[in-house]
């Protein structure tokens, strides 16, 4: 079956609701938990993508060594110190504080740079299990799954994955070749299985979601392949799940705003010169495209 390719106009249809006399409950509080000891800048940038789409509130969780050094550069998200490894990774203890603040938040991102330490992989497969708000895992979120992936069979609540070619790959038991060699399969077959919703990152990303849907992206470039833009999607795909968007929306949506934030910023920067933050600085122009495309 041929993916459906994604467009500007699917795109401007999915745009949720954003009302005039909305307040921040009105669009959602995000909760986020990344980052662990020389991998602070990815929950930083997975911070500030989830503000620029359009989610009223953002709380980042973190090992408690690092809160300092992640607060000073997050003006606009809040901070919740969680227990710590000697690594300085979040703990197993965390599960439980985790979760609590997790009940009444409107969803959840899990993942980037959380590192692979053992005791953090723990804290990982109980919190996809138990986690009753909708979550987007990646990164070592995802590299943690791959251990144990019947914890998704667990799960109560829409879960989004967000795997590269090498993370699917782990996740399938294969190897990156036979991903690539079939990445619309891989995406269908996986979310049929795990009744979850893939986006298998890479040239012409894939979103396939567990009733059989298959998407395929149509913007982004090379450019784009660089550290921490995986990061960047994860927040804007988890502030859009917190805004109250299904996940496979929600996915779609995020993919091609973080495309169409790649081509802005290639634009400026050029391919060879761009890095992650740069598509951070190009996300409102990327929704105003979309916006001025709905209201023509």
């Amino acid at each position: 079956m041929t993916p459906t390719e994604m467009t500007q106009d699917i795109a401007r249809s999915l745009l949720p609701e954003r009302p005039h006399d909305g307040h921040k409950g009105t669009f959602g509080h995000l909760y986020a938990i990344a980052g662990s000891r020389g991998f602070t800048g990815a929950a930083k940038l997975l911070a500030e993508a989830a503000c620029r789409s359009g989610v009223g509130l953002v709380t980042l969780g973190v090992p408690e060594p690092l809160g300092d050094v992640v607060a000073s550069d997050l003006l606009e998200t809040m901070t919740m110190l969680l227990p710590a490894t000697p690594d300085e990774s979040i703990a197993a203890s965390a599960v439980g504080p985790a979760l609590a603040f997790a009940e009444n938040k409107e969803a959840v991102a899990l993942g980037p740079g959380l590192s692979q330490n053992p005791e953090t992989q723990q804290f990982v497969l109980e919190f996809i299990q138990k986690c009753k708000a909708p979550l987007v895992v990646d990164a070592d979120g995802l590299n943690a799954l791959s251990e144990n992936i019947g914890v998704l069979g667990a799960a109560s609540a829409a879960r989004v994955l967000t795997p590269h070619p090498g993370e699917m790959a782990r996740l399938c038991g294969t190897t990156s070749a036979k991903v690539q060699q079939a990445r619309e399969d891989s995406a269908r077959d996986f979310a049929d299985s795990h009744r979850c919703t893939v986006v298998l990152k890479g040239h012409r990303t894939i979103v396939a979601d567990p009733d059989g849907r298959v998407f395929m992206n149509t913007n982004g470039n090379s450019g784009m392949a660089t550290g921490g833009t995986g990061d960047v999607l994860t927040g804007l795909l988890g502030g859009l799940l917190a805004q109250g968007m299904a996940g496979f929306d929600a996915a779609l949506l995020a993919v091609y705003v973080h495309g169409l934030a790649g081509d802005l910023a290639a634009e400026a920067w050029t391919g060879r010169g761009m890095v992650a933050s740069d598509l951070i600085g190009e996300i409102p122009e990327a929704w105003r495209m979309l916006e001025e495309t709905e209201d023509a």
